[in-house]
């Protein structure tokens, strides 16, 4: 996976738009207006803050199925995300909660989004909506046949779950890109809002070699220059909402504080990795 072509950077800040209850889920409040306009609003914050992409997720459609959304569900995503496209320039993937990985190919594919996260690709991930089976091979013949190419970014050891037995992180890294084929990973800490450590950045992204190692959850302007300095990118939602509280609407000062920091980590970054020259007279 071009990070460099995706995002027009090798170290990509992607933003979330958590969209409002869509119709069926329990909360849902009736105006799918009220949805849009929210999105919207959180898309253009995250735009003019600076971000690289943009992810868009049924965060609010909680408490959530574990296999195939309702059509409705795909329906209002498919019109909000072409809608979003058409708004900003960035590019744009897919996340439908929890585990739809086909609904959420089909919706980007049709739309010409550029990529889609799926929170278990491969193995068995014991969750509050019981456990979750990866369908790798489901899901990557399914986007053969759709003819599209749309990427994969794939959670290794997902937040919110447990897997069955203790794998080896190592081991679960290197499965889902060899057996799942999957274009980029994803690891995040133990929930929302919470950060993967260090130490487990380094075990993957050494595992991953290549392919590019996403911070899934929980970096803030405060810790995002010591996390990227073991990773390629950054999915970030929580901290840049307002007052930093997931229910409310993206902050763009926030948006701004979080991208100047990592803009900075990231020049230091690639100094530090940069050769230095040796001028002998």
């Amino acid at each position: 996976m071009d990070l460099t072509q995706i995002f027009k950077t090798d170290h990509p800040i992607v933003g979330v738009v958590h969209l409002l209850p869509l119709p069926t889920s329990p909360r849902w409040g009736g105006s799918l207006r009220a949805v849009i306009d929210r999105a919207e609003q959180e898309a253009t914050a995250l735009a003019s803050g600076g971000v690289d992409g943009i992810i868009v997720e049924n965060f609010f459609d909680a408490p959530f199925t574990k296999g195939s959304v309702d059509p409705a569900v795909v329906s209002a995503m498919s019109l909000i995300v072409q809608r979003l496209m058409n708004l900003v320039t960035l590019p744009i993937g897919v996340n439908v909660l929890r585990n739809d990985a086909q609904s959420a190919m089909a919706i980007a594919t049709c739309v010409q989004a550029h990529f889609i996260r799926v929170n278990v690709l491969t193995g068995v991930m014991a969750t509050d909506q019981g456990l979750i089976e990866g369908q790798a091979h489901q899901l990557l013949r399914y986007r053969r046949e759709l003819g599209s190419d749309v990427k994969i970014l794939a959670d290794v050891l997902v937040k919110h779950a447990r897997p069955l037995g203790s794998p080896n992180l190592t081991t679960a890294v290197q499965e889902t890109i060899e057996r799942g084929l999957a274009d980029g990973i994803i690891l995040s800490g133990w929930a929302t809002g919470s950060p993967p450590n260090l130490e487990d950045l380094e075990l993957a992204s050494a595992a991953a070699n290549d392919t590019p190692l996403f911070i899934g959850s929980g970096a803030n302007w405060e810790n995002i220059p010591q996390l990227i300095q073991a990773a390629n990118g950054v999915i970030v939602s929580s901290s840049l909402k307002r007052r930093g509280k997931i229910e409310q609407p993206i902050d763009p000062i926030r948006v701004s504080q979080f991208v100047e920091s990592m803009r900075r980590s990231v020049t230091a970054k690639t100094e530090l990795a940069a050769p230095s020259t040796v001028v002998v007279s």
